[in-house]
């Protein structure tokens, strides 16, 4: 079920506020930071290459992804690292998170990565379902408590 007209915008001045005001449901919060923690870290982290872009729904913004692009250090270095996904509550179940996702490993294998990692917080309502549809598998590894996952993109 594709998510008519969901695509990825530049956050600015413009933007900003809306798209912080987004929020996931009260029992996804320990998956998920918040758009305004995940802006501080990214402003934190600069090593990390962090990428991120409003997710959009014709003229609204609905949802978030960052990234990490290609970092020049750290345990992901020289990959592409999907860091946040935030739809907003009111968004969710109706295609955005899979089409937004679709875009970004569009992106990323374009930019010529093989794979596209990310992480999740096991517990009661982890997005593991949602990764695991979408095609995504365990690493066997952990990240500061966290399972790694790998999407393999297809040779060609």
């Amino acid at each position: 079920m594709r998510s008519p007209g969901v695509h990825l915008r530049e956050i600015t001045d413009a933007n900003r506020d809306a798209v912080r005001a987004l929020r996931v449901r009260r029992d996804q919060k320990q998956f998920v930071a918040s758009v305004s923690k995940s802006l501080k870290e990214a402003a934190k982290k600069p090593e990390a290459n962090p990428w991120y872009r409003a997710v959009y729904r014709g003229d609204e913004p609905v949802g978030f992804v960052m990234l990490s692009w290609k970092p020049s250090a750290g345990p992901f270095k020289g990959r592409h690292f999907l860091w946040r996904l935030l739809v907003d509550k009111r968004y969710q179940r109706r295609g955005v998170g899979r089409e937004a996702l679709t875009q970004i490993a569009a992106l990323v294998r374009a930019d010529g990565a093989t794979e596209l990692l990310t992480s999740y917080e096991p517990g009661d309502g982890e997005p593991w379902p949602f990764y695991q549809r979408f095609g995504f598998e365990p690493t066997g590894e952990m990240d500061d408590g966290e399972v790694v996952l790998r999407l393999a993109f297809p040779a060609g």
